[in-house]
C-alpha cells in the first residue's frame, strides 16, 4: 500500500514537473514571437532589408504585393507546415503552428494595428538591431521547442530525402532569399545588408540557447607528475579538475594531462601556477561555449 502511495506521488510531482515545463517553454515561444515581430517591423521591413527563411520571404512579397508581412509569413508557412506534419511530429508540428499564428498576429498588430513606425531609417543600425532582434526572437522560439517554419521544415524534408546537411539546406535557403531580396529591391547594398542582418540573427541564436559562459576550457600537459600542480591549482586558483594519466606518441614516457574549467578572470593566474611549476608545461585554452550540470564552486 505504500509502495502504491509513493508510486502516485511521484507521478504526480512528475506530471507538475512537465506542466510547469511545457507553460516555460511555451512562454518563451510567445515572447520569442513578439521579439521578431517588433525587429521585423521596427527595422527591417521599413528598410527593406530581409532576414533569413519565410520571415525574409514575406518582407520580399510585401514589396511584391502590397500585402500584410503577417499574412503573406502565415500563407507561405502553413501549406509547408501540412505538408510536413510526418517529418516533425505532432507535438514539434503544434508548436510550430502556434509560433507562426502568434509571429502573424503580431507582426499585423504592430504594423497595422499600432501604425508602428521604423525606429531607425539608417541601413547599419537597422540590420544590426533587426538582426539582433530577430535572432532573439528566434532564439527563444527554439528554447520553448518550437520552430519558425520556413527554412526549418523545408529543411527536415529535403534533409530526409537527400544525403544534405540542415544547415547546408538553411544556408542555401538564405542564399536564395538574400538574391531575392537583390533582384525585388534593385540594390545589391541591401543584399548585402541583408547577409549582415543574418549573420547577426545567427549569432544571437546561439548566444540565446547556449547562453555566453565566462569560463575557458584548460588542458595541461606536463612530462612531471602533475598531481601536486593539481592540488596547488585547486587551493590557489579554487578550481577543481581531472587528471589524466597517459603517455607521449611514443609510448616511452609518462605525460599527464590535467583538465580544468576556469573562468576568464583567473586565466592568467593559472598561467602563472603552471610556469612557476614546470616552465616546459603546455597548456590548451578552448572557449567553452556551453555549460551543463553543476557549476565549479569558488573557494
Amino acid at each position: 500500500m505504500f509502495n502504491l502511495i509513493n508510486k502516485v506521488v511521484l507521478q504526480q510531482n512528475h506530471l507538475k514537473f512537465i506542466m510547469r515545463k511545457e507553460v516555460l517553454n511555451y512562454f518563451f515561444i510567445t515572447i520569442g514571437c513578439a521579439f521578431l515581430a517588433f525587429g521585423v517591423v521596427g527595422f527591417l521591413s521599413p528598410n527593406d532589408i530581409a532576414t533569413g527563411g519565410t520571415a525574409g520571404l514575406a518582407i520580399i512579397f510585401h514589396t511584391v504585393f502590397d500585402l500584410s508581412i503577417g499574412v503573406l509569413f502565415a500563407l507561405i508557412n502553413i501549406p509547408l507546415l501540412l505538408v510536413s506534419i510526418k517529418y516533425l511530429g505532432k507535438y514539434f508540428a503544434l508548436k510550430t503552428t502556434i509560433a507562426i499564428v502568434l509571429m502573424g498576429v503580431f507582426i499585423d498588430v504592430l504594423a497595422k494595428g499600432f501604425e508602428f513606425e521604423a525606429l531607425s531609417n539608417d541601413p547599419l543600425l537597422a540590420t544590426l538591431y533587426g538582426g539582433v532582434t530577430v535572432g532573439a526572437g528566434l532564439g527563444f522560439i527554439f528554447k520553448g521547442g518550437g520552430s519558425a517554419g520556413g527554412g526549418t521544415i523545408i529543411a527536415r524534408i529535403v534533409t530526409s530525402k537527400t544525403t544534405l546537411k540542415t544547415g547546408t539546406v538553411i544556408l542555401i535557403l538564405d542564399a536564395i532569399v538574400v538574391a531575392a531580396a537583390g533582384f525585388v529591391f534593385h540594390s545589391i547594398e541591401l543584399a548585402l545588408w541583408s547577409m549582415i542582418s543574418i549573420y547577426a540573427t545567427s549569432k544571437m541564436i546561439d548566444m540565446i540557447l547556449t547562453g555566453r559562459p565566462l569560463e575557458k576550457i584548460v588542458h595541461i600537459s606536463s612530462l612531471k607528475c602533475l598531481t601536486e600542480l593539481g592540488i596547488i591549482i585547486n587551493d590557489t586558483i579554487g578550481v577543481s579538475g581531472t587528471i589524466v594519466k597517459g603517455n607521449d606518441l611514443s609510448l616511452k614516457e609518462n605525460k599527464d594531462i590535467i583538465f580544468v574549467v576556469v573562468p576568464m578572470n583567473r586565466l592568467n593566474a593559472l598561467k602563472d601556477v603552471v610556469k612557476r611549476h614546470d616552465k616546459d608545461a603546455k597548456m590548451i585554452v578552448m572557449e567553452a561555449s556551453e555549460m551543463l550540470g553543476s557549476k565549479y564552486s569558488n573557494k
